[in-house]
């Protein structure tokens, strides 16, 4: 499987996490009712016997929820969400089991079998097993004597204690229950070891995962940088200093954001920004997830690392841009002293990371006609797959063309303006936290506009209404791009994890604060001069061997947990018909 299937399989997957609900006072609530749901369809259905509901249903809410509260003090993080959430799906399966042996009973013409209810009861622990040992960070022994408590608890309240022995000692429900819990706990051992030989466990990691979606990313950070390999990682920079004694920066990381909120450098285009005191454009460069950080202490080390950057060149002046447009494929250049600054995108048809070897074919084309240092921003600006072959070729053709335009231009001074929103007081779900930064350059007695948005990339046609909101008020928009930021400002339930820029927020909206931006950075501009700058950072990041073991071991993990649904599931048909 390639790099970038990988890294798109994992992602598919992140879709399973939306399955727990989003509250847990929807865990209790939906585990309360479903207790209800037990006491009523037993007693009715099975007893035969209303006359102790009314008592029987708050004893054994009652039990739940003192359960419930139990619970968190056996679990390796005493959560008492993941102790709600865990509950509501293993008392769902006890309501399955005793409602699926009533309507067994209905269309078989015979009497509903009470085993049923103890073999819920027991299905109910079986699935405790499961949990525990894979989300709540239980080991296997630990969680065989804990799996019971509360489906025993709650079963010693539900029925009469004069049948309390004949339902305990019923042999189908003991063998079957049996069955069950042994189905379980093999399920628990071999999926564990479904990563083997590259993820060592394959529940530590899922532990860890979700330990990081409360805020705790300790042990996710601890298993990545422990799979990491040191590197060595550049980060180029165009530095205008004005006459008024302003500066800005246009910054391109060859480092990644990721690999997701909140662990490692998911929020490094904000870091960067703020190291280099809010006056600065984190673009998206030519890379990909091989190049995340893998934690905080990483990042740290990375931007501490900023301030020893080189200066390669530095000028006065610099070309008006150009355009070059083939099919689907957009590339915008200008030329600072002999550094070509290079904008791709395939707005508004979109696409996934430009791959690397695009950059590196690039480059060399630049290198062979004698350009200094060839900066390439991936402007990130609309949401697609994977870069097709011939899309891939238009954009190499169309960047090799702007690098042979740009030769033949003449160069003029500079000027430039900028600002951002940080004192405008917006927020929006689908914006990162640097907001959003214009920069104005002035070229030959004309004013040139590129935008920015610290955002996970961009709703298709965004990019194309703010543009010809700013051509209806003359002003000439080159370019708006996002940072590919992987920080949410909530907690997003989607199948993308977070909501890129142009989802919440429309782009009406989008454009009057861009708009209001622009005229400030117009109004701040001022002669300048540019500093191409560059830094070499020694850091440890991901790589691509990460994403190919999570990846398999995810797979393997859902093929096996196929196979023993599938088979547990006839299992417990067999039973509906004794």
């Amino acid at each position: 499987m390639e790099y970038a299937d990988n890294v798109s399989n994992i992602h598919d997957r992140f879709s399973l996490t939306l399955i727990n609900p989003a509250s847990h006072y929807f865990s209790l609530a939906g585990s309360l009712i479903a207790a209800v749901v037990i006491v009523l369809a037993t007693h009715l259905g099975y007893f035969g016997d209303a006359a102790d509901i009314v008592y029987r249903i708050p004893a054994v809410v009652a039990v739940l929820v003192v359960t419930q509260l139990l619970d968190t003090r056996f679990t390796k993080k005493k959560e008492y969400s993941k102790s709600l959430h865990s509950s509501l799906f293993g008392i769902m399966l006890w309501v399955a089991a005793i409602l699926t042996g009533l309507l067994a009973g209905f269309v078989l013409g015979k009497e509903p079998s009470l085993f049923l209810v103890t073999f819920g009861m027991i299905l109910f622990a079986s699935f405790r097993i499961g949990i525990y040992t894979t989300t709540l960070g239980t080991s296997l022994k630990k969680t065989w004597a804990i799996c019971l408590v509360q489906p025993l608890a709650m079963f010693l309240v539900l029925a009469p204690q004069d049948m309390w022995l004949p339902l305990l000692t019923d042999p189908l429900a003991l063998g079957y229950g049996a069955a069950f819990l042994i189905i379980a706990s093999s399920w628990s051992v071999v999926t564990d070891r479904a990563g083997r030989p590259g993820m060592k466990s394959t529940h530590r990691t899922i532990q860890a995962y979700l330990a990081s979606q409360g805020d705790d990313h300790a042990d996710a950070e601890e298993i990545m940088e422990e799979r990491s390999s040191e590197a060595s990682v550049s980060t180029s920079q165009i530095k205008f200093s004005s006459s008024n004694g302003k500066e800005f920066s246009m910054v391109l990381p060859d480092i990644h954001p990721g690999p997701y909120h909140p662990v490692g450098g998911s929020n490094i285009p904000y870091l960067i920004y703020k190291n280099l005191e809010s006056s600065a454009m984190v673009m998206h460069s030519i890379s990909d997830h091989a190049l995340n950080l893998p934690s905080k202490n990483e990042v740290e080390t990375y931007l501490k690392n900023l301030e020893n950057s080189e200066v390669k060149e530095e000028g006065l002046r610099c070309t008006e841009p150009v355009t070059v447009k083939i099919n689907k494929a957009s590339v915008i250049g200008l030329l600072f002293g002999n550094s070509p600054l290079l904008f791709l995108s395939l707005s508004p048809h979109g696409m996934e990371d430009i791959p690397s070897y695009m950059k590196t074919e690039i480059e060399q084309y630049a290198k062979n006609r004698n350009y200094l240092r060839t900066m390439i921003v991936d402007c990130h600006n609309a949401m697609g797959e994977e870069i097709s072959r011939e899309d891939g070729e238009d954009m190499l053709k169309a960047a090799k063309s702007c690098l042979d335009t740009l030769i033949t231009k003449e160069n003029f001074a500079i000027e430039f303006g900028y600002a951002n929103s940080d004192g405008m007081d917006i927020w929006a779900e689908d914006l990162g936290m640097a907001g959003l930064g214009i920069v104005c350059l002035g070229i030959n007695g004309k004013k040139y506009f590129v935008g920015w948005a610290d955002a996970n990339n961009m709703e298709n046609g965004t990019r194309e209404e703010i543009m010809i909101n700013f051509a209806d008020r003359g002003l000439s928009l080159l370019e708006i791009c996002t940072s590919d930021t992987h920080y949410a400002q909530v907690k997003v339930r989607n199948k993308n994890g977070y909501y890129h820029l142009g989802l919440v927020t429309n782009a009406a909206k989008l454009s009057s604060w861009l708009l209001e931006v622009a005229g400030d950075a117009q109004d701040r501009m001022a002669a300048a001069k540019f500093e191409i700058l560059e830094n070499k950072t020694h850091v440890k990041v991901m790589g691509r061997e990460i994403y190919e073991d999570y990846s398999r071991a995810l797979d393997n993990s859902l093929k096996i947990s196929k196979g023993f649904l599938i088979g547990g599931l006839l299992l417990f048909v067999t039973s509906l018909f004794l």
